[in-house]
């Protein structure tokens, strides 16, 4: 099993949702995290509020970053590493949604789309790479379930889904040669404020985030010899039969 205590971890969009479940869990076993989001305010908020949860002297970064913008995240990783002196952890979790039939759909919100989802999910582990290379480290994308099961009104969602999936697994082939894991993770149904969901009782059947944010400590701990590529995630309980 792997040892996490004193291990450096890289979030993006890390303020809120699935992001923040995972930095949270991360925390809890003395990773210490750096979270991005495009607003300083929130992401000095998170840091706070998340510091509150730090074990075995792990600290908490609040960043601002733009996953669209190559600089910032560049930006991001230097940071990071010149707080913590090292990178071994890199997320890329930040995304959004925009839905509507084709006919309906704007250039504008396919582009944010696929340059938030897909363009910074590359983005995240360019800038990354020379460190995680040097740390042997991990590289895990949050890509959906939408990326393979698709639905009227998802294509820029869907498409932008699927190709977060296609490219961190052609990344993994890439990369394990340097002794890099990589894996992407599928959820189904999470109990976020995704799309303008607002959390509540009624969201206890869905995947909650500090169940990915436990997966994902599963996945750091895993024998390095052995790698998930691959993780599709979903309720146990099927919304019909809720």
């Amino acid at each position: 099993m792997t040892k996490l205590n004193g291990k450096v971890a890289l979030i993006t969009g890390g303020t809120k949702g699935i992001g923040y479940g995972i930095a949270q869990k991360l925390i809890e076993n003395g990773i210490s995290v750096a979270i991005t989001s495009r607003s300083k305010d929130r992401a000095n908020d998170a840091a706070i509020a998340l510091g509150k949860h730090a074990l075995k002297g792990a600290k908490v970064l609040g960043l601002v970053a733009d996953v669209r913008n190559f600089e910032d995240q560049e930006g991001a990783v230097n940071t990071t590493i010149k707080e913590f002196g090292k990178l071994d952890i890199v997320i890329a979790n930040a995304g959004l949604g925009h839905f509507g039939s084709i006919e309906d759909l704007s250039l504008e919100q396919w582009n944010e789309v696929i340059d938030t989802n897909l363009t910074g999910a590359f983005y995240t582990l360019k800038a990354s790479l020379a460190a995680i290379k040097k740390s042997q480290g991990y590289y895990i994308s949050i890509s959906s379930l939408a990326g393979t099961n698709f639905f009227a009104g998802g294509s820029a969602y869907n498409a932008s889904k699927f190709g977060v999936t296609g490219f961190t697994q052609a990344a993994m082939l890439d990369l394990r040669k340097y002794g890099i894991k990589v894996s992407t993770i599928m959820p189904g149904s999470v109990s976020t404020h995704f799309n303008g969901n607002e959390p509540s009782d009624q969201d206890a059947w869905k995947i909650q985030i500090e169940d990915l944010g436990e997966l994902v400590v599963d996945l750091l701990k895993m024998n390095p010899r052995t790698l998930p590529s691959k993780i599709e995630v979903r309720p146990t309980t099927p919304p019909s039969a809720k």
